[in-house]
């Protein structure tokens, strides 16, 4: 495949192919982090929460039994390999987290309702991408590398497995895969005794796709001979790479981030034709448009502080066990509820998938 497409269309199609199962799982299991913590707190349901604990269970297990197997090196992931601040991790998480709340959803949601013909996504995916490189590298950068500085550390893995297990002298994929195996039998059994297989299926296909992203980049990065940064999916600063690459293609090289945004939209897209059907949606209320388009450019300035959003770290940091992923999860999931409390005693619930 290398020498036939070349490293970077090889690691955008694996990309790409994950980013399918994922905007799948989003149309046809439903995956979405806001309707599940919209569920958990108003719908009194847990299903849509099972799920995503399987999704990271299973990417968790698969993550450190392939370190065990010698077909990844889980300390060159960017998420243990660079150490990031505790007040970045927690006030980015609160920031993504009220803004997808007032959004409507999530960078990954977003693209799953684009896919499925929503326009009002377009623009607030526009906005996210913009918000998210003004702070990443734009007039704000300066001020982001000053007050929350990111310091590598490739002497270390910052990560609880590898902590621990240093620390009581066994291996961290021990560790990783136990955890990862209590994550997929509780949510597994809960949704099996509720006879709920769909979401079953696609937590397990999604963290399939999330684990699929470690091992393609970091096969690539120990074969290739470019400097591939080790990642898996994430969608708020690569939406913002996927608008640079579609307007000045020619000085860019595609790489896994954007194949997972187009991937996304290609699998929300056939997902939709076999659920409901594809159909246009517009915006028909400019005061909601733009209650969304603030809830955008929160989560842009959020995810870049947290280094990553509710998929990034939700999903593939949580799943490394990296050391600032549950902070940031956590304080995703307050700045959520806050915001859809404060829209509950408003003017009604954001909308999810």
């Amino acid at each position: 495949m290398l020498d036939l497409l070349g490293e970077s269309w090889t690691i955008t199609l694996l990309g790409l192919a994950g980013g399918i199962v994922l905007g799948l799982a989003a149309r046809l299991g439903r995956l979405c982090t806001l309707g599940m913590i919209e569920d958990v707190h108003y719908g009194n349901e847990r299903f849509r929460l099972w799920m995503w604990v399987v999704a990271l269970g299973v990417a968790m297990c698969a993550n450190f039994a392939a370190e065990a197997a010698g077909l990844i090196r889980l300390h060159q992931a960017i998420y243990l390999y660079n150490g990031f601040t505790l007040s970045g991790a927690a006030l980015g998480g609160l920031m993504f987290g009220y803004g997808m709340a007032q959004a409507g959803n999530c960078g990954f949601g977003m693209l799953a309702r684009l896919g499925g013909g929503d326009l009002r996504a377009l623009v607030i995916a526009l906005v996210m991408g913009v918000a998210a490189y003004a702070m990443l590298s734009g007039p704000l950068a300066a001020m982001r590398e000053r007050l929350f500085p990111i310091e590598p550390h490739p002497e270390a893995a910052q990560g609880w497995a590898h902590l621990v297990g240093s620390a009581i002298g066994v291996p961290p994929w021990t560790l990783g895969v136990a955890v990862g195996l209590v994550l997929v039998l509780a949510a597994g059994l809960a949704l099996a005794r509720t006879r709920r297989w769909k979401e079953l299926f696609w937590g397990s296909a999604a963290g399939a796709a999330i684990s699929g992203g470690f091992l393609a980049t970091s096969w690539l990065a120990n074969t290739g001979f470019e400097p591939w940064l080790v990642q898996s999916h994430s969608f708020t600063a690569p939406v913002g790479d996927t608008i640079r690459y579609t307007m000045t293609s020619s000085g860019l090289q595609p790489d896994f981030a954007i194949g997972s945004v187009f991937g996304v939209l290609i699998g929300a897209f056939l997902g939709s034709l076999i659920r409901d059907g594809f159909r246009w949606e517009a915006c028909d209320d400019p005061r909601e448009l733009k209650r969304q388009m603030g809830g955008a450019v929160l989560m842009g300035f959020g995810a870049v502080l947290a280094a990553g959003c509710s998929v990034g770290q939700g999903l593939s940091a949580l799943s490394l066990l990296s050391f600032h992923a549950p902070v940031v999860a956590l304080t995703i999931w307050a700045g959520a509820w806050l915001g859809l409390r404060q829209l509950i005693m408003g003017h009604g619930l954001a909308r999810g998938i």
